[in-house]
């Protein structure tokens, strides 16, 4: 029985993948927190460049 608990244990194979999909995870919320951070700021900048190009 507690050869089969070690092995469970100490299996790493598994790890990879979860490691994987955090990363994955907390770079997608990264992207999404900046894109809505400079969401206002691009569209200002859009409208002033709009506002002077404007004959």
């Amino acid at each position: 029985m507690n050869k089969i608990k070690n092995f469970f244990l100490n299996d790493e194979t598994g790890l990879e993948l979860s490691e994987y999909a955090v990363a994955a995870a907390l770079i997608a919320v990264v992207c999404v927190a900046a894109f809505t951070a400079l969401s206002g700021g691009i569209g200002d900048a859009i409208t002033d460049l709009k506002t002077a190009i404007a004959p």
